[in-house]
C-alpha cells in the first residue's frame, strides 16, 4: 500500500552509485542452483545479485563475509523472495508496465532528475535497465502481498491505545536508531536446532564484544534482509518494538547492545546507535476530501476502471454532484457519505493519494489517479490548520501499535511460507 516502505528500491535510490542491481558478466553455460516449488534460481541470477549486494557493501565500507556465506545468505532470501512472488501472483497480484513505470517515474522525481536522466545515469554505472525495472517490479509486488496478507488485517482497538497511553502516561516519548542482527528459527523447531541457533547467536556476540565492527557481524551472522547492508533498522519510534526490546533499549547508552533477546521468530542482537525524543507538539495542515474508488479485479480492468472514472469526471464538468456519483458508483465505504472521507491527516492515507491530494486546489477534482486500493477521483472540499496534539498522539501510538503487530506477524507468515514451500538446493553440485 505504501510505496515508501519499499526499502531496498529506495535504498538503491540514495546509493546510486553502488549498482546494486548490476548485470553479471557470465562466461559460462547457466546452470539451476535451487528449484523453489515449480519455479528455480540460477547461478546466473544468484552470480548477478551476490555483485550487486558485494557493490552495495563496498560502497557502505562493510567488510564482506565469506565468499560461500555471503553466496548462502543471497540465495536464502532470493529463494523468500520467489516463494512470495509465487504467493502473490497466485492470488492475483500483479504490477503492470503502466504501474512499474510511475514508480520508476517517482524514483526519478526524487532524484531530481528527468526519466532519461535517471536511465542514463544508471547505465553510467553499469546497471542492467531490465534488471532494474524487474527489481522494483518485484519490491512492489512483495510490498503489496504484504498489505494484503498481514496489514490490511490488522485492526487496532481504541481500548489498546487507552491502555498504551495511560502505561506511558508523564513517561519521555523516544525513538531509537537501531541495528540488529538476526538468527532465526524454522516454525516448530526442535530442541536441537534451538540450542545450534543460540550457539551461533553468542559466538555473534562473543566476537561483537571483542570489539569487531557490528556492520561486519550482521553481514556474516545475521539472516534479515538488511544483514548486507549493516543490520540497519533505521528510527523506531519505542512504541512500535516489542516491549521486552524497548525495556532493553531505554537501559543502554548510544553504542552498546542488548543481550541476546527471544522471540517466536528466532535470536535478536541489537545495537542502539542513537535515541531521540519524539515531538509532542503538532501543528497539522488538514484537507477535507471526498473521493470516488473503483476497485480493479478479476472482473474489472485497469482500464476499465480508468474509462469509468473519465466518464465519471466528464459528468461532472457538465454539472453532476460528486456526492450523488459516489453513492452510485463507488467501491469505498465512503460512499454512502457521498465519498467523504472527512479531515485527512498527513500520513492518514497512501502515498500515492496523499501527493495527488496535495497537489489540488479547494474545489478541484483530480485526474484518474492509481493507489493499491485501485483508481480514484479526488476532489478536495476544504484545508486548515489545526492542533492535533493530543488526535496525533492517539494517532502516533495506532500507528506504532500497527507496526509492532504487523512485523511480528509478518515474520511468522514468512517461516509458514517458507516451510511449506518445495525447495531443493542445488548449491553442492558445484
Amino acid at each position: 500500500m505504501k510505496l515508501r516502505h519499499i526499502s531496498r528500491a529506495l535504498a538503491l535510490v540514495a546509493l546510486i552509485g553502488s549498482a546494486q542491481f548490476a548485470s553479471a558478466s557470465i562466461q559460462t553455460m547457466d546452470r539451476i542452483v535451487a528449484v523453489v516449488n515449480k519455479s528455480v534460481v540460477t547461478q546466473q541470477e544468484l552470480d548477478s545479485r551476490i555483485s550487486s549486494i558485494q557493490k552495495n557493501m563496498e560502497s557502505q565500507r562493510i567488510t564482506l563475509p565469506p565468499a560461500a556465506v555471503l553466496k548462502q545468505q543471497v540465495l536464502d532470501r532470493m529463494i523468500l523472495e520467489l516463494v512470495q512472488v509465487q504467493y502473490a501472483d497466485q492470488i492475483g497480484i500483479r504490477i503492470d508496465d503502466s504501474q512499474l513505470e510511475r514508480a520508476i517515474g517517482r524514483m526519478a522525481e526524487q532524484n531530481k532528475m528527468s526519466l532519461p536522466q535517471f536511465r542514463e545515469t544508471l547505465a553510467k554505472q553499469g546497471m542492467s535497465w531490465k534488471n532494474f525495472r524487474e527489481d522494483i517490479r518485484r519490491e512492489i509486488t512483495l510490498t503489496r502481498l504484504k498489505e494484503r496478507e498481514i496489514d490490511n488485517r490488522i485492526v487496532i482497538s481504541d481500548n489498546e491505545i487507552d491502555e498504551y497511553i495511560k502505561l506511558n502516561t508523564g513517561k519521555e516519548q523516544q525513538e531509537f536508531r537501531l541495528a540488529h542482527i538476526l538468527i532465526p528459527l524454522p516454525e516448530n523447531a526442535s530442541p536441537e536446532q534451538i540450542t545450534a541457533k543460540r550457539t551461533r547467536a553468542l559466538a555473534a556476540i562473543e566476537e561483537l564484544k571483542s570489539g569487531k565492527d557490528f556492520a561486519s557481524i550482521a553481514a556474516v551472522y545475521s539472516s534479515a534482509p538488511d544483514a548486507t547492508s549493516g543490520g540497519s533498522l533505521g528510527w523506531r519510534a519505542a512504541g512500535s518494538l516489542p516491549p521486552a526490546f524497548t525495556q532493553l533499549l531505554e537501559k543502554l547508552n548510544p553504542g552498546e547492545i542488548t543481550d541476546l533477546v527471544r522471540s517466536p521468530g528466532g535470536f535478536h542482537i541489537v545495537k542502539l546507535l542513537e535515541k531521540r525524543s519524539q515531538e509532542q507538539k503538532t501543528v497539522v495542515e488538514q484537507t477535507h476530501a471526498r473521493h470516488i474508488l473503483i476497485r480493479t479485479n478479476e472482473l474489472v480492468s485497469e482500464g476499465d476502471a480508468r474509462q469509468r472514472l473519465n466518464q465519471l469526471a466528464d459528468r461532472l464538468k457538465n454539472g453532476s454532484k460528486f456526492e450523488e456519483l459516489a453513492r452510485l458508483y463507488s467501491d469505498d465505504g465512503s460512499a454512502s457519505k457521498g465519498g467523504d472521507l472527512g479531515w485527512l491527516t498527513p500520513g492518514e492515507t497512501v502515498p500515492e493519494f496523499e501527493t495527488a491530494m496535495n497537489a489540488l486546489k479547494q474545489g478541484e477534482i483530480s485526474p484518474v489517479i492509481q493507489s493499491p486500493f485501485g483508481l480514484h477521483i479526488i476532489q478536495v472540499l476544504e484545508r486548515r490548520s489545526k492542533d492535533m496534539t493530543k488526535e496525533r498522539e492517539r494517532f502516533r501510538v495506532r500507528n506504532e501499535l500497527k507496526q509492532r503487530k504487523s512485523e511480528e506477524q509478518f515474520e511468522d507468515w514468512l517461516r509458514q511460507q517458507r516451510d511449506r514451500a518445495f525447495v531443493e538446493l542445488r548449491l553442492k553440485d558445484e
